[in-house]
Formats: structure tokens, C-alpha cells, sequence
């Protein structure tokens, strides 16, 4: 997993060095991360579907060796089964209303590029 860091939002002459600053919803760091804090989530929950983002409201990003996205995810409930290891570009959000569910989540994906390592250590859902 490598991300770039002309991802990152140029600096700015009043945020000091290591602090979070907001960065677009629809950068391609920020859903990269947000993929990887669905699938811890999918990986840790024991419902029969599998989950994906359906909307990021709100993302910062901080330098500290590497990348640390700070996420505010919306996840759905798709049609596709988890025991299908199914590809989540593929699935598609439940239709049926009593399968429908939607969950506010939180992630913290610290991503360090040169060693390309992963770290999630907080996610709530």
C-alpha cells in the first residue's frame, strides 16, 4: 500500500509542523484509507455482509513518520456475503429495506509509505 505524499495539502505558514489540517474528501489518499478502515471493520465485525464507504465527511491528514489520516467514514451494509471474499468495488449497498444498515465511523490509518506498512489503531463504529 503506497501512498503519495503530493497527497498531502500544501503547508501553510500558521500550522506547525505535525499538526492535522483537513485535506478533500475525494483525495486519493483519503479513500484509500478510508477502504482500510472498512476492511478492519469487516474483518473485526460478525455480521453475515460486508461493509463499505458509502460517504467520508470529514478527513484530516498529519505528517508523523508517514501518513496519519484522521477519518469520519459512513459505511452501508452491501449485498455481498462475507464468506464470497468478494471484491468491494463490485458490491453493491443493500436494497432491501430490512437488510439496510448504516454506521458512523471513526478511523485513524497511519500509513508509512517507505516501509509500506499499515496501522489502524483506532476504529469505532
Amino acid at each position: 500500500c503506497v501512498v503519495s505524499v503530493t497527497n498531502v495539502p500544501p503547508a501553510h505558514s500558521t500550522i506547525r509542523p505535525g499538526a492535522a489540517v483537513p485535506v478533500n474528501t475525494n483525495n486519493a489518499g483519503v479513500r484509500k484509507a478510508a477502504r482500510l478502515g472498512v476492511y478492519r471493520y469487516n474483518n473485526s465485525s460478525n455480521d453475515l455482509f460486508l461493509f463499505k464507504e458509502s460517504q467520508i465527511k470529514k478527513a484530516m491528514v498529519q505528517i508523523v513518520r508517514g501518513l496519519k489520516y484522521m477519518l469520519h467514514v459512513e459505511i452501508k451494509r452491501t449485498v455481498c456475503e462475507k464468506r464470497d471474499h468478494s471484491s468491494l468495488d463490485s458490491c453493491h449497498f443493500q436494497r432491501e429495506k430490512n437488510l439496510q444498515r448504516m454506521l458512523r465511523c471513526y478511523f485513524e490509518v497511519w500509513i508509512t509509505p517507505w516501509t509500506h506498512k499499515v496501522h489502524i489503531p483506532v476504529d469505532h463504529c
